[in-house]
């Protein structure tokens, strides 16, 4: 039996008196790639945000077996939970290596240092600009730097909201890529909100559509990828 990493049961989730999410049921099993599939506007966002404590949220939401709804943001980053927003998610004013540090801020072990070097030679792009200010680079490095300060948490689960938004199509197909391989060798759990469902569908295991605020469809990434109303609204076919 498969051991669940996240679980959302019955979340709804308001900006004031705007409710966005409709009692969305959703489960991420250890070490899985799910995908959230929706138009703008669709909550997938707010999912994300709602998993973090960041918007006002009902329900209930289960990271490891631990019930977070109602706890500090804080303390869900203290779990090992890690969250590239759309935009990139850096310290622009920082440098490359600084912004990997505080990424792991949360650590005490002695292995940070090793790290820096792994996800540097994950994304060579970063050490080429080790000492530029994260501000300076491109929007694909941006988002390369987003996704390894992330990383040096060493989380147990990774929160990805758009990340191919606003990038050239040869660099997302290298950032996908990326997020496959870093799932296969870490076994990190992902949790990828995004539009571009060809792509994320290739390296996940399951997925869910969302349509204003409700869980509308949901199947393996097979399923997801042959349904034809998912084909002709998310796939171009």
């Amino acid at each position: 039996m498969s051991e669940l990493m996240l679980k959302l049961s019955g979340v709804n989730a308001r900006y004031g008196a705007i409710q966005v999410l409709r009692d969305v049921n959703l489960e991420v099993n250890k070490g899985e790639v799910v995908v959230v599939l929706g138009a703008n506007g669709a909550g997938k966002t707010t999912t994300l945000r709602a998993i973090c404590s960041m918007v006002t949220t009902t329900g209930s939401i289960q990271i490891a077996g631990t019930e977070v709804v109602g706890k500090d943001t804080a303390d869900i980053v203290r779990m090992q939970v890690a969250h590239v927003p759309q935009g990139r998610g850096t310290f622009p004013e920082l440098s490359v290596i600084d912004n990997l540090m505080v990424g792991a801020y949360t650590r005490k072990d002695k292995e940070v240092q090793a790290d820096i070097d792994r996800w540097m030679d994950a994304f060579p792009r970063l050490r080429e600009r080790r000492t530029q200010a994260a501000g300076s680079l491109s929007g694909g490095e941006q988002q390369m730097l987003a996704v390894a300060r992330a990383m040096m948490c060493r989380p147990q689960l990774l929160l990805l909201d758009e990340p191919s938004l606003g990038l050239a199509p040869l660099i997302i197909e290298d950032l996908f890529r990326r997020f496959g391989e870093i799932n296969r060798e870490t076994g990190t759990t992902m949790l990828v909100v995004e539009q571009n469902a060809n792509l994320a569908l290739e390296i996940a295991n399951r997925g869910y559509v969302l349509e204003a605020g409700e869980i509308v469809l949901q199947g393996s990434a097979d399923d997801l990828r042959t349904n034809e109303a998912v084909r002709e609204a998310y796939l171009g076919a």
